[in-house]
């Protein structure tokens, strides 16, 4: 028997930057229960953190157990954001393991449930690129092409599979940032900047081209509003999310340029087995240091995403309040604030 009188959400990953951001939103209004790989030391009023392991059989049954004998058999929402990610590997067993199995897992265990609604951070990255008079839409090709997005394609058509009476709502999520950075590919790229690097001259991709961000407040925003909407919503709802506008790789060098250097960087197209050899180089050599970009991310320079969010719109009342251009400022002022606290947030060496 739920004795908090408040409808329950599990969130898996619940103390990652999405989870705990969703957690102190949802906190107020509903009992919310995290799942986390370990414990942690801890939990604000509305939440309980259990520790959970998506690779384990044994321990999503002991969770599942847990919420039963402390919230009863309803569960109103399950926002699953926990997965395996990793710049450095094109592929890993780790994506099926965690990803596809610990998924299978979820539903599997949420059978024996009364369970309204179940929300999955899928990725933009499924989808092939588009050209630069395209858009990207909720129909557009699925081309996954390495293991990270290939995963989520077939988490994807798992939840489709699996969910039985349980209503679904997948985001195709676009990269997400805040004011203090938190994106690995404009970290890296703000650093090569800032220390004014030979590799922040040069690109091996079409500079025109570009990929779709979106703020974490905007994020949350649209989370959220999927679980507050969710008796109307549809039995299945798959949506975009990101910014309409897309910023070139010209776009954003030049930006970060003149907020750092007053100037803007000029960038020079190289050819690919080039940029693929100077990125060997310095993952073979000791004494470098190792560059975010691996020689397997090359083939991507050219990649364009640009997303229609319309059915975002529809569905949510949704569309982004920030952009990337006018939060590039923010962060490039806390860089020159405290570059060691920018360093350290960002995880640059």
């Amino acid at each position: 028997m739920n004795r908090t009188g408040k409808d329950v959400i599990v969130i898996t990953g619940s103390c990652g930057r999405i989870g705990s951001a969703l957690c102190k939103r949802l906190g107020e209004k509903y009992q919310i229960v995290g799942f986390e790989l370990l414990k942690a030391l801890y939990a604000s009023a509305n939440e309980e953190l259990v520790p959970v392991d998506l690779g384990s059989d044994e321990s999503v049954t002991q969770a599942f157990t847990h919420i039963r004998n402390f919230y009863g058999n309803k569960i109103a929402s399950v926002i699953h954001l926990a997965a395996y990610y990793s710049f450095n590997q094109k592929e890993s067993p780790l994506y099926d393991k965690i990803t596809v199995q610990g998924t299978h897992r979820l539903l599997q265990a949420l059978e024996k449930f009364e369970v309204e609604q179940f929300i999955f951070s899928s990725t933009m990255l499924i989808h092939a690129p588009c050209k630069l008079s395209e858009k990207i839409n909720e129909d557009s090709p699925i081309n996954a092409t390495w293991g990270y997005p290939r995963s989520k394609v077939q988490t994807e058509k798992l939840i489709h599979e699996m969910r039985g009476k349980i209503k679904s709502v997948i985001l195709r999520i676009a990269g997400v940032y805040d004011d203090k950075c938190h994106s690995i590919p404009i970290s890296n790229q703000i650093q090569r900047i800032w220390e004014n690097k030979l590799e922040a001259r040069v690109f091996p991709g079409d500079t025109t081209h570009g990929a779709s961000f979106l703020h974490m407040d905007d994020l949350v925003d649209a989370i959220v509003q999927s679980v507050e909407r969710r008796k109307q919503l549809p039995e299945e709802l798959v949506l975009e999310l990101g910014e309409p506008k897309t910023l070139s790789y010209d776009m954003l060098q030049r930006q970060i340029s003149r907020l750092i250097r007053n100037k803007e960087f000029a960038t020079m197209r190289v050819p690919k087995w080039f940029a693929k050899m100077g990125a060997f180089v310095q993952e073979l050599i000791p004494f470098l240091p190792k560059s975010f970009v691996k020689p397997w991310m090359i083939d991507y320079a050219d990649d364009n995403y640009i997303l229609d969010i319309a059915r975002a719109k529809k569905y949510l009342d949704w569309e982004p309040k920030h952009s990337l251009k006018e939060t590039l400022p923010v962060m490039i002022n806390f860089l020159k604030s405290d570059p060691k606290a920018f360093y350290k947030i960002n995880l640059l060496k």
